[in-house]
């Protein structure tokens, strides 16, 4: 539980097509984005994620600066993984597929 003057309770989440994850932590106010997945600890969940590298989003909006941009309370990290497939080669693909 966190400690009322000084720390907040967020979520990190991260999710595979069938296994997911969603830690609540409590960290320092002022805390940023990274900093708060890196001691979330989700890595011992996920053999192979590695958190320092991935893109990390909040609610679904990617960060850009995640080193910078601090955290406040309610916020649900996301941390994101590469794409199996670039969704316009995919587009591209499918429309190709359906004028044939």
């Amino acid at each position: 539980m966190a400690n009322p003057a000084s720390d907040i309770e967020i979520e990190v989440a991260y999710a595979l097509p069938d296994k997911q994850k969603i830690l609540q932590i409590a960290v320092a106010a002022g805390t940023s984005v990274k900093i708060a997945a890196l001691n979330a600890g989700i890595e011992k969940h996920f053999a192979g994620l590695d958190v320092a590298t991935a893109p990390l989003g909040i609610f679904g909006k990617l960060i850009a600066k995640p080193t910078e941009h601090v955290v406040k309370e309610g916020d649900r990290i996301e941390i994101y993984r590469p794409l199996l497939a670039d969704p316009k080669a995919s587009r591209i693909k499918r429309a190709e597929k359906k004028s044939s």
